[in-house]
This record gives structure tokens, sequence and C-alpha cells, in this order.
């Protein structure tokens, strides 16, 4: 169990995912003046969680075993996975998650509807993405240095 703990890629990875959950969170206090302790464990904003996740893995891999590892090469192949659908898919279901909202609540309007709201803070903006990105590579070059 020592081991796990002294994982400096694990370390680095959860690091910025927790940096980017806690920004988020703060960010959305600062912005909208409400507490929302969801936004801790929840997908979309800013900074992308995600991406400040993959991004420290990559980094972290990258300076311990070294650019030219396969470790490292997956690491980078993951994280531009991960990275693209955040920006690309989950953003266009945020939007159309969005439009069908407000669909029903125009169809239904003065109608009481039991039908559950769709979640529309799904995906992410490109900024978003660069954002928690970078955070993950800072934080990933902390924790290896």
């Amino acid at each position: 169990m020592t081991n796990l703990f002294d994982n400096r890629v694990l370390i680095a990875s959860f690091l910025a995912w927790a940096i980017a959950q806690i920004g988020k969170t703060v960010y959305e206090l600062v912005r909208e003046r409400k507490l929302v302790i969801s936004r801790l464990v929840s997908s979309g904003g800013m900074p992308s969680s995600h991406s400040a996740l993959v991004t420290g893995l990559a980094t972290a891999t990258g300076r311990i075993e070294g650019m030219g590892s396969s470790a490292f090469a997956i690491s980078v192949v993951l994280a531009s996975i991960v990275m693209y659908d955040a920006a690309g898919v989950r953003r266009a279901v945020s939007i159309q998650a969005r439009i069908l909202n407000q669909m029903l609540d125009e169809m239904f309007q003065g109608h009481p509807i039991a039908e559950k709201r769709l979640r529309e803070l799904i995906g992410h903006t490109p900024i978003q993405v660069f954002a928690g990105g970078l955070l993950g590579i800072i934080v990933g070059l902390l924790i290896t240095h």
C-alpha cells in the first residue's frame, strides 16, 4: 500500500483533478454568488477536470518514464481522446440537452410534466479544456520536480 501513495504519476493525476474540481466550485461561487457543493463531483464547467487529470498523467509519466517510453505515448493518446471528447462530443450533447429542455419548457408551458430534465452541463468549451490541460501540466511538473 505504501507504494501506491508514493506513486507520483498517480498523485499528480488525482491532485490535478481535485484542484480543478475545487476550482470550478469556487469559480461558480464567484460567478453566480451561490455555493453549489455538487460541483465538487460533477462534470462540465471551468476548468475541465478530465483534461487536468489526463494531462497531469501524461506530464508526470513523461517526466518519470521518459518521453520516449511506451507509457508516455499511451498517456498522450489517452489525453488526446479525453480532451477531444470533452470539447467535441460531450459539448454537442450539452447543447442538444439545452435545446431539448427549452423545447419541453415551451411545449408544456403552464402544464406540469413529470419528465426529468436533461443535464445541460456535460461538456466543455475549448477554453475550459485548455485551462484544465494547462492546470494538469503545471501540477504534473510540480509533483515530479
